[in-house]
């Protein structure tokens, strides 16, 4: 699970996103849309996951106008589908939607750097200060051979860009986008899967920016992406050629029970 909040909460919490986010008070469907998308990230609701509104209304504790509420904002992101039967569905990403995400990404985070660079100096220090941390989280998983906790320390690496950017409605955008990255992984693989490279690939990141080079920060985040997309629509046979390559996790083939939302006083 990730560490944390996956979506945009992580991101409008003790930082305004951009110095622009505005402080509102978290709502019972708030909390409802971010326990589903924790789900989908964690792979608790794997792709193609059928939601059954009662169900679910039951695991959370939660009634089920707010609970249909919240699934109509995730339908709204692209992340939960209607089937060609009854109810919604976590989506399940296409090579069409890898090849989409990804080309997105390598559109934004570029930007999102150039934008970080022109920061004041004391806050590109803090930024790259974030940014170090969660690499050193990578480096840590990686020493232990820990799949998950290496993506989830990779997925808190771009989260960190996207809140210092200086846009709200980018950092909305890479939040989804950051989600969806991870359905393509378990969309695509039997199992949840990380590249050992990922970590002097996001050390190689922190180093341009810190030599204030966003146009090498650029070059290199392209790359990375084009290279994810090679992995993810790789055939299997290919594949296997890199297995020392790669961090392998178990992920749930059913969706797992989730707990019971604990809601604050007054919601």
């Amino acid at each position: 699970m990730a560490t944390r909040s996956s979506g945009l909460g992580g991101l409008e919490g003790n930082r305004k996103v951009g110095r622009l986010a505005p402080v509102r008070r978290t709502s019972t469907v708030d909390l409802i849309a971010e326990r589903l998308r924790e789900a989908v990230v964690d792979g608790s609701l794997p792709p193609g996951t059928v939601l059954g509104e009662a169900e679910l209304a039951y695991q959370l504790g939660v009634s089920r106008g707010p609970l249909r509420e919240a699934m109509q904002r995730l339908t709204a992101e692209g992340l939960l589908v209607i089937p060609r039967r009854r109810g919604l569905a976590v989506k399940t990403m296409t090579p069409e939607d890898v090849r989409d995400i990804h080309w997105l990404r390598a559109t934004i985070e570029p930007e999102l750097g150039r934008r970080l660079l022109t920061l004041p100096a004391a806050e590109r220090r803090t930024v790259l200060a974030e940014l170090g941390t969660e690499v050193k989280r990578m480096q840590r998983a990686l020493r232990r051979d820990d799949a998950r906790a290496l993506g989830d320390a990779y997925l808190d690496f771009h989260r960190v860009l996207a809140s210092w950017g200086g846009s709200v409605r980018l950092a909305r955008m890479l939040a989804t986008l950051l989600i969806e990255t991870r359905l393509c992984t378990f969309s695509m693989f039997e199992h949840f899967e990380v590249h050992r490279d990922l970590v002097p690939e996001h050390v190689a990141f922190v180093e341009a920016l810190a030599a204030d080079d966003g146009e090498r920060f650029g070059i290199l985040v392209r790359a990375h992406l084009e290279a994810e997309v090679r992995r993810l629509l790789a055939e299997p046979e290919d594949a296997k050629e890199d297995d020392t390559d790669r961090l392998l996790a178990e992920t749930p083939d059913e969706p797992q029970p989730l707990d019971r939302l604990d809601l604050p006083e007054g919601l």
